[in-house]
């Protein structure tokens, strides 16, 4: 692979990774449709790295409010740092819940990334929901309670199916759940990064099955444009939320997940 490849799947995970167009399926399409050899357990995680990377930077503010919060349990506390420490507890509850769905259903959710045409049955699914939050109308609920935050955590659970967004299904479901737009946009941005160094973590048990060498210019290279691609998809991904604008990519899911089903019809 020469460093443009690399370069160019840097930026396949930047943006597909926020925009809800799953980089997932995207990942398998281009493997088996375009023929691009996955370079191995290293690289999806070194790009995984520049999506964290992005995210934590976007997010900066809040997660700095975040962990503060959690270093004050003072009786007297503000209403803010209290509002903030629920944050974090429905943030760990929705990442439990995918964790424990993920490990019970982890054989068969795995043997789904083999069949392409089930990727493109789940982008036109994406599509759907996409299309259908569009016409929900922003929500009253300023805050989380546990029950969303279940919910919320299952339909990221579900995401780990190729072709299914996680972005476009846990904000969907979290706005249908009553949530402001913002709000549900940004718990599952917030929600992202466990998720996203779960997943680094998990592969990390395979570094020497992978057979990955060790190339660390365009490996860094990767990373950096993942991780700048990102900040900017998740930018423009909050600004298209807050204006129902996300069926532009219903139909970019559609048109894809069909030509996926056709290809392995025909």
């Amino acid at each position: 692979m020469n460093l443009l490849k690399y370069i160019f799947l840097g930026i396949i995970q930047g943006l597909t990774e926020f925009l809800p167009v799953s980089s997932s399926g995207h990942l398998v399409i281009f493997q088996k449709i375009l023929n691009i050899n996955e370079p191995g357990i290293i690289f999806e995680i070194t790009v995984h790295i520049g999506t964290l990377i992005a995210v934590v930077v976007y997010f900066r503010k809040d997660i700095i409010r975040l962990i503060s919060a959690m270093f004050c349990w003072k009786k007297d506390r503000s209403r803010e740092v209290r509002s903030s420490q629920m944050l974090v507890f429905y943030l760990f509850i929705a990442t439990a819940v995918t964790g424990v769905i993920g490990i019970l259903f982890k054989d068969k959710l795995e043997a789904v990334f083999d069949k392409l045409y089930l990727v493109g049955i789940m982008l036109l699914v994406t599509g759907s929901i996409l299309f259908f939050s569009d016409r929900v109308k922003d929500g009253k609920r300023g805050k989380l309670n546990f029950l969303i935050a279940i919910i919320i955590g299952i339909a990221q659970s579900i995401a780990i199916l190729p072709g299914i967004s996680r972005s476009g299904t846990t904000i969907t479901v979290g706005i249908y759940s009553g949530l402001k737009r913002q709000l549900a946009t940004r718990f599952s941005f917030l929600l992202s990064i466990p998720a996203i160094l779960g997943a680094a973590i998990f592969k990390i048990k395979d570094f020497g099955a992978s057979g990955a060498s060790e190339k660390f210019i365009p490996y860094f290279l990767a990373l950096i444009a993942s991780a700048a691609v990102g900040y900017f998809a998740i930018a423009l991904m909050i600004r298209l939320i807050n204006k129902a604008k996300l069926k532009y990519f219903s139909f970019y899911c559609w048109i894809i997940g069909f030509i996926v089903i056709l290809v392995e019809i025909f």
